[in-house]
């Protein structure tokens, strides 16, 4: 018996170029849960973000971790398949960093912990580079599921080569759902990747692998997006073929309930091709369990998304086997972390919102502290990226975890040179991204300077700059004196932007102390009162 060959098929098999699979004609109702920028918040947090005191816990006053979502996931998942639908677990990236939980097992618990919760996807963020490809590599070998990055060229990078893929396709229901992932095109700037792995323009490589997928037939498009609120608005605007796009990186929380809330959940933008984009965001640490209901219809259109992040309070249960098995991996780091080092007066602000906009609390300890660290040897001015500064300090005692907690990112302080010149070209970077929330927020000690939004970035936003002179007088910077400066190692290497410190630092040293220690030695010989004062000025 001669079997009938589909002869455009083999044709197409053949030649490949200009062919297409028929498109996905499945309908499609699925729920999406998603995290992003949890910061290695593997066990509960307070309201500022930073670790819970197991008493504070058990009367309820804290929220997020692993357990606790854990619980959440399984209830909601359990909820919707029970009743016949699909859930999709993905997240937004920047698992990496911010707890000892990193700093002492690196990404391992993280990929246990991901594991464990039955994740489908995950986009790589710019903290995944902290420690270089090959502690990513790493977590990607631990991970059960796809780590997804589209806008990056990893040939050159043997560590990563091979197994980080630009984009998935899950099967759900019968339909195909792909997944891309996205990270900040500046992660080179604001991580470590190395030499080897060149970022490149998020829209380019959008449109390439969307019609990559849309050749396979594939017609409903998620994208993984750890590139921030705005610029997730403009992907949606400029980039057709994307249905949801589940972000990160800027902490934004969206919410339909919340008057704290950036945006509604999801924020709808049109795209180029007449179809509505629904973005969501979760926040970060744990803090929430985004969850949004998408309708496709058998082209492949979304008429209906809609949803609302599930706060992951004390009303949620922590899941037994997980909170024990957390237990057991914070073991080693409690010695470490319990060490009463200091006492606050009143709570030390570290808001993130607040550091990298404004003076801010935090950014005046740990700007001082930097400073009085090197006072004797000719330093002038302390400046500290705000991005650095990743939660605040409740009153009281303060723990050395709590101060690592803040400074997660075991920088060490760098001492150098600058002219006046190259002071306020360093500003003028620090003060380029403030709408985007930018990391790059230079936060000061024994500087104070004025500066405005209504000029373009790099282009004079920075309009007075004032040192201290001997006698302990304000005076005008000198463009053409030579100043010294502390930062740490991460800036000074042309971190966040500041490239002038890496390539105009004078006579510099990169081998200081621990800026965590730095902070916790100034905090010494009685409560701390924090404060903020003029040093920043914002005009019209």
């Amino acid at each position: 018996m001669l079997r009938a060959y589909n002869i455009a098929g083999l044709a197409c098999a053949a030649l490949v170029a200009g062919c297409a699979a028929e498109p996905d004609t499945t309908p499609l109702t699925l729920t999406i849960l998603h995290t992003n920028d949890f910061h290695s918040r593997i066990e509960p947090i307070n309201k500022y973000d930073s670790s819970c005191k197991p008493e504070d816990n058990e009367e309820g006053k804290c929220f997020g971790g692993s357990a606790r979502l854990a619980t959440a996931v399984a209830d909601r998942r359990g909820a919707i398949e029970g009743d016949g639908g699909y859930v999709l677990l993905v997240d937004g990236g920047d698992q990496f960093s911010g707890t000892l939980f990193y700093t002492y097992y690196q990404g391992a618990v993280a990929a246990e912990m991901m594991n464990a919760l039955d994740y489908d996807a995950m986009t790589v963020g710019n903290h995944e580079f902290d420690n270089g490809p090959e502690v990513l590599r790493g977590f990607i070998e631990a991970t059960d599921f796809p780590i997804l990055l589209a806008n990056a060229d990893i040939s050159g990078e043997p560590e990563l080569r091979g197994d980080l893929k630009p984009s998935t396709v899950i099967n759900k229901g019968g339909a195909r759902v792909g997944l891309i992932g996205l990270a900040p095109a500046d992660t080179d700037e604001l991580s470590s990747p190395g030499p080897n792995v060149k970022f490149g323009d998020p829209i380019a490589a959008l449109q390439s692998e969307v019609a990559n997928m849309t050749a396979k037939g594939v017609n409903k498009i998620v994208l993984l997006s750890h590139s921030g609120y705005l610029t997730d608005q403009e992907i949606a605007a400029n980039v057709a073929g994307i249905d949801v796009i589940v972000g990160g990186h800027d902490n934004t929380y969206l919410s339909n309930t919340s008057d704290r809330a950036k945006g509604p959940y999801p924020t709808w933008v049109d795209g180029p091709d007449g179809n509505r984009v629904a973005i969501v965001q979760a926040y970060a640490y744990g803090k929430f369990l985004g969850e949004l209901q998408v309708d496709w219809d058998g082209a492949g259109v979304v008429t209906r998304a809609e949803g609302e992040p599930l706060t992951m309070d004390a009303e949620v249960a922590e899941d037994d086997a997980i909170k024990t098995r957390v237990a057991e991996l914070a073991a080693p780091l409690d010695e470490i972390r319990n060490e009463v080092v200091g006492e606050t007066a009143a709570p030390i602000d570290g808001d993130r919102a607040n550091c990298r906009a404004k003076t801010c609390e935090m950014g005046v300890l740990v700007a001082e502290a930097m400073l009085d660290a090197v006072a004797d040897e000719g330093i002038d001015i302390a400046i500290q990226n705000g991005g650095g500064l990743r939660a605040s300090i409740d009153q009281g005692e303060v723990t050395r975890g709590e101060v690592l907690t803040v400074l997660p990112f075991q920088n060490t302080l760098s001492t150098f040179k600058l002219t006046g010149a190259d002071v306020v070209a360093a500003l003028e970077n620090g003060v380029s991204k403030v709408e985007e929330g930018g990391g790059r927020f230079p936060q000061v000690a024994g500087l104070r300077y004025a500066w405005s939004p209504s000029k373009p970035a790099g282009e004079g936003r920075v309009r007075a700059v004032q040192v201290k002179n001997t006698d302990g007088d304000w005076v005008n910077i000198d463009q053409e004196a030579e100043y010294g400066v502390v930062s740490n190692n991460f800036m000074r290497s042309g971190g966040d932007g500041y490239s002038v410190f890496a390539e105009k630092g004078i006579d510099a040293y990169d081998f200081g102390p621990d800026l965590a220690d730095v902070v916790i030695a100034y905090m010494q010989g009685g409560p701390y009162v924090p404060a903020v004062d003029d040093r920043i000025i914002q005009l019209k």
